[in-house]
């Protein structure tokens, strides 16, 4: 069984700079990403700039994996192909990024809404968030992984949601996947310490209806299975004392969303 790697203060740095990479090039995506925009091209704009800009993307043929991003439509949960589809008034698409840089991996993920969406997917993309934020936060040194589960939980079914239990977060940095997992749900002060010189990637998949999945033949693709729709936030996380050091930025993505809806 593999044991937890701890990063150094110098190695936390350089999965910061990965971190911030993917970071940048979810803000590339927001920069073309709508109605007519096919998740291919999405695809290809995202492996030019993580490799104009000296990283290698992480999925890409990880394990199998063809494409560098996850691009999952609507009721797809996470790992869902790019391909031909076009993106249309309404979708809810969420993205997800890796990039390795000076050797070190960076991971998170983000939720797009194509145009005008329903109440209910606005409320799920800002639950999901703040499931985020409210994981996140209790990423800091003593507090134990059933903590961050238990947070994000609560959360989401207060709110009516569905919160998935198949897939999880995961120690992140020097592989893609590391040890521990980081489960959406959990109990307040079970599982592992949280130690300094952990490094995580929290990624709350939230679903707008019931919480069960499916998936898909594909081998990768996962749906819910009652066809209603699923959001998708993650950062890249060190647990630091006192609070997290997030090493991962939503700030670059919503700066270009913020300037092309004033225009």
């Amino acid at each position: 069984m593999s044991k937890i790697i701890y990063k150094s203060a110098e190695e936390i740095e350089l999965i910061r700079e990965s971190a911030l990479l993917v970071s940048r090039t979810h803000a590339e995506v927001a920069k073309i990403i709508g109605p007519g925009v096919t998740t291919i091209e999405l695809d290809r704009l995202a492996e030019t700039f993580i490799r104009d800009n000296g990283g290698i993307p992480a999925f890409l043929n990880y394990g199998g994996f063809p494409y560098s991003l996850c691009i999952s439509l609507n009721d797809q949960v996470v790992h869902g192909f790019p391909g031909k589809h076009v993106l249309v008034e309404g979708d809810l698409v969420s993205v997800d990024c890796g990039a390795i840089l000076n050797g070190f991996v960076g991971d998170s993920a983000y939720t797009f809404a194509i145009g005008e969406v329903s109440d209910t997917v606005k409320k799920l993309m800002r639950v999901t968030k703040e499931c985020l934020d409210l994981g996140v936060a209790k990423a800091v040194v003593g507090m134990r992984i059933g903590d961050i589960g238990y947070a994000i939980q609560e959360h989401a079914e207060k709110n009516g949601f569905g919160v998935v239990k198949e897939l999880v977060g995961h120690g992140v940095g020097v592989k893609l996947h590391e040890k521990p997992e980081v489960p959406n749900y959990g109990k307040r002060g079970a599982g592992i310490k949280l130690e300094e010189g952990m490094v995580i990637a929290i990624e709350p998949m939230i679903n707008a209806g019931r919480a069960g999945v499916k998936f898909w033949d594909d081998g990768w693709t996962v749906s819910t299975v009652d066809k209603k729709p699923s959001a998708h936030y993650e950062h890249t996380v060190a647990v630091g004392k006192g609070k997290p050091d997030i090493l991962s930025t939503f700030e670059f993505v919503e700066n270009v969303l913020k300037e092309k809806n004033n225009n």
